[in-house]
């Protein structure tokens, strides 16, 4: 009997209920197994899932049923990251409340990545919008707060009046916001801030505990992001005040040929200097445009420097010469400390800016022997020397020179060794509605007072109307202001500020581990059995903020005594993007594949198949509509040749990898070339999987083993054992299919009259013995050039394996007219004549 037309709506359908109904991936802490716990990136609920996302969970998904089929006790939980400012913009746009846009939206996704069959327990999953989760993220603020590691102040901030909230550097762009391209100014404005710049070194050094397991790429973009300099910190007196410029520098060798100095815009001693003075004005001026300008490109190498003299000099320490002081563009607040000794002679931007204002240059390095020009120099030296021009350290190697230098400055408190940092604290608050509210009031006798414990979670008032300017309601909101203080029962005010969302998800991954704990943010045990993430998956764009704020709190929550551990991801995979047409799928390139289209034409099986055959995870994927119907056609392909086996009596209920005793005992002929290429293919799937995860290679290996059932089935249906055999290679089939087409392999495995599910089974293990060949194909070459292909015995020794290449009728033509000189065999490979 036929198993009728491949279904796979019906499959899929069918399976994902009997996953459900058995509770298959509900997995709880035990000790006693060998725990892995795969994790892919959360995602904002936007409404629909797109290709990148399918991508990513079912790289997840294929790790997760892998390892759970090599007997590991396997944790795969999956959430929604819930707050933020898309969810508020969308809700406002389509005139509803954020929180009921935020669960329609989770609600729909949540059905989609059921859709396609993921592994999850979705016992587990979480909202970060939920006051049940966001409440120890309240506790840990306050927690934090006590220990020092969140504190506030007046900071200049990037402000987009059209979303009406501050961004991180990061997200502006060419001056414009990078959500609404609305133009962004500069503030001033209390904010709150983590201490991330405490933990600055632990994090550079424990990058070194994640060699080997995250990407190359990613590492190095940490470690320039938190950007740890060695040198000195400086104090230049300014001429007629009290006031001191303090610089940090890494190269104190070049102090000699400092002659100007330059502060950054925002530089809290620019008033200071101007006033009275008649370029205050002028000053003034440069300094609110340039404190508009995108702090990147301020940065950046090709920006044309610009500055403006604001009438005060300094003193340098060592020569004693004045030293003019200007505001330049290029010089950021936010690193060192806003102000740079300028060396023009050995600084390519100094140079640039001293000879577009005719400013005083002097070399201070050169080459042994060498003397330098200034006014022949047409580019900074900036490369290794001896010390010229700089008294009593003129004839030192410049990298001697600066322990030298620092050393005499530090004798009179001019200077000090200091290590910086470009890494700055983490400012978490926002201006809108939609996020954690900030667990503190303002009261005016106690001051800043943190919300008790037994009060949490300060509940975000869900039935607050939302503005259409976008401006958070909160702060009018008077049955949410107005508190009594926790300390003195005065009248007070809460905090109308919200937290980042990166503060939701860079704790996520340990909520999981006891989602439905309502004591403690985490049940000890489960926690320490759990953690940390064994195998974390998503985008690069993720490299920097989401994997630092991470590691950073997982530190942080260790040092409040919630973990044990110091990193929070031992292995991280960065998946490529999906691409269309050579771009990165968007509405607006009209270029978007929609999964549910796919699924619903190929089915989910299908559409997981391609998208893991297509490319290895960690490169982008063109997707292809030929590519998923190859994908369709091969898992028909099996379909029909289950069925062809069945419809013949030769599909038995024989698992995969079968021994010789259940196959019948010793194999010859086709028999024991299918078992040998079925052996082989466990063996080439296991290497791939284990591999970083090769799935394009594995799926190969899957696709050679079908070819070759197909082209052994007839002569072996009715041959002794031929039908054992060929169950056997179709048990494994599924077996290793199964991970990444987990519905249409179930439905067979049935078929084929087995009781368990695939989902529980135990992966299959090559028998070494099965991939001894009887006989091995070698190569024939007479001088290095090939003339022929030749069956030998395996077991032939080198004296057998000459005989057989000299009796090759095209060998033997090749080597008319000549002598043969020497004969070398390369084992199992090849034979190459030498002859002239």
């Amino acid at each position: 009997m036929g198993f009728g037309k491949y279904d796979p709506q019906q499959v899929e359908l069918n399976w994902q209920k009997k996953w459900d109904d058995t509770r298959c991936f509900e997995v709880e802490a035990d000790p006693s197994r060998p725990k892995y716990y795969v994790l892919e990136m959360f995602p904002y609920p936007s409404g629909k899932i797109h290709m990148g996302h399918v991508r990513n969970y079912s790289i997840g998904d294929v790790v997760a049923r892998y390892k759970r089929m090599r007997g590991h006790n396997v944790l795969h939980p999956m959430g929604w990251d819930a707050f933020g400012l898309p969810a508020e913009n969308a809700a406002i746009k389509n005139k509803t409340h954020p929180a009921a846009w935020t669960y329609s939206n989770i609600a729909d996704m949540r059905a989609q990545l059921k859709r396609l069959g993921y592994s999850y327990d979705w016992r587990r999953e979480i909202a970060t919008c939920r006051p049940e989760y966001y409440k120890w993220e309240q506790r840990f603020f306050i927690e934090l707060l006590e220990k020092g590691l969140v504190y506030r102040k007046n900071s200049p901030v990037n402000w987009c009046e059209g979303c009406n909230t501050v961004l991180a550097n990061e997200q502006v762009e060419e001056g414009r916001c990078w959500r609404c391209d609305g133009e962004v100014e500069q503030k001033q404005l209390e904010q709150w801030f983590l201490k991330i710049t405490a933990y600055a070194e632990e994090l550079l050094d424990d990058l070194k505990l994640l060699e080997g397991g995250w990407p190359d790429r990613v590492i190095t973009m940490q470690e320039n992001w938190i950007g740890k300099s060695v040198g000195a910190q400086i104090a230049f007196q300014v001429k007629g005040s009290c006031e001191t410029v303090e610089v940090f520098t890494t190269r104190p060798d070049t102090l000699c040929g400092a002659t100007f100095m330059s502060l950054a815009a925002e530089h809290p001693l620019v008033e200071k200097l101007i006033a009275g003075r008649p370029e205050a004005d002028k000053v003034r001026a440069f300094c609110r445009e340039v404190a508009n300008m995108d702090r990147i490109k301020r940065g950046a190498d090709d920006l044309e420097k610009e500055g403006v003299f604001t009438g005060a000099y300094c003193v340098n320490p060592i020569t004693g010469k004045d030293m003019p002081i200007h505001v330049a563009n290029f010089v950021l607040m936010g690193y060192g400390t806003g102000a740079v000794m300028a060396v023009p002679a050995h600084d390519q931007r100094d140079f640039e800016f001293a000879r577009k204002y005719n400013l005083p240059m002097q070399v201070v390095i050169a080459p042994k022997g060498e003397t330098l020009d200034i006014s022949a120099m047409t580019a900074a030296y900036a490369d290794p020397g001896f010390l010229v021009n700089s008294g009593e350290f003129d004839g030192l190697p410049n990298q001697e020179a600066k322990g030298a230098i620092i050393e005499h400055l530090a004798k009179n408190s001019l200077a000090k060794p200091t290590v910086n940092y470009r890494l700055r604290d983490w400012g978490i608050s926002r201006q809108r509605f939609w996020g954690a509210p900030i667990p503190v009031v303002h009261c005016g006798k106690c001051g800043t007072v943190p919300v008790p414990f037994d009060q949490l979670p300060v509940r975000l008032p869900e039935d607050a109307k939302v503005r259409e300017d976008g401006r958070s309601p909160l702060p009018l909101l008077e049955s949410f202001v107005n508190v009594a203080c926790p300390k003195c029962g005065g009248a007070a005010r809460r905090e109308t500020d919200t937290m980042d969302t990166f503060m939701e998800s860079s704790w996520y991954f340990l909520r999981y581990t006891s989602a439905r704990n309502d004591s403690a943010p985490f049940d000890p045990a489960s926690l320490k059995y759990w953690s940390p993430v064994d195998q974390y998956i998503g985008g690069i764009e993720h490299a920097i903020l989401h994997l630092l704020y991470s590691r950073f709190f997982v530190k942080a929550l260790r040092d409040l005594g919630y973990v044990e551990h110091s990193e929070p991801f031992q292995n991280l995979l960065t998946q490529g993007m999906v691409l269309k047409d050579g771009a990165k799928m968007s509405k607006s390139k009209g270029n978007v594949v929609d999964p549910n289209a796919m699924i619903g034409k190929y089915g989910a099986d299908a559409t997981r198949l391609f998208i893991l055959f297509a490319s290895p995870p960690e490169k982008d994927l063109e997707w292809s509509d030929a590519g998923i119907e190859g994908a369709f056609r091969f898992l028909n392909r099996i379909w029909r040749l289950a069925e062809d086996l069945a419809e013949s009596g030769a599909l038995l209920p024989v698992g995969p990898s079968a021994p010789l005793s259940v196959l019948g005992g010793e194999l010859s002929g086709p028999a024991k070339e299918l078992r040998r290429k079925e052996h082989d293919s466990v063996r080439k799937v296991t290497r791939d999987m284990e591999n970083k995860f090769q799935f394009n290679t594995v799926i190969a290996a899957l696709m050679e083993l079908v070819n070759e059932m197909y082209a052994q089935k007839d002569a072996l249906k009715g041959a002794p054992g031929g039908a054992a055999v060929l169950s056997s290679s179709l048990s494994t089939v599924l077996t290793l299919l199964s991970p990444v087409a987990p519905h249409i392999c179930e439905e067979l495995w049935a078929h084929m009259g087995h009781k368990s599910q695939l989902a529980t089974l135990p992966w299959p293990q090559c028998d070494e013995s099965a991939l001894v060949k009887d006989e091995i194909e070698l190569v024939v070459q007479v001088n290095g050039k090939v003339r022929g292909k030749l069956m030998v015995p395996a077991t032939a020794d080198q004296d057998a394996v000459r005989e057989f290449a000299m009796t090759h009728e095209n060998v033997l033509r090749h080597l008319e007219g000549k002598s043969i000189k020497k004969l070398i065999v390369v084992p199992g490979k090849l034979v190459n004549v030498v002859a002239g």
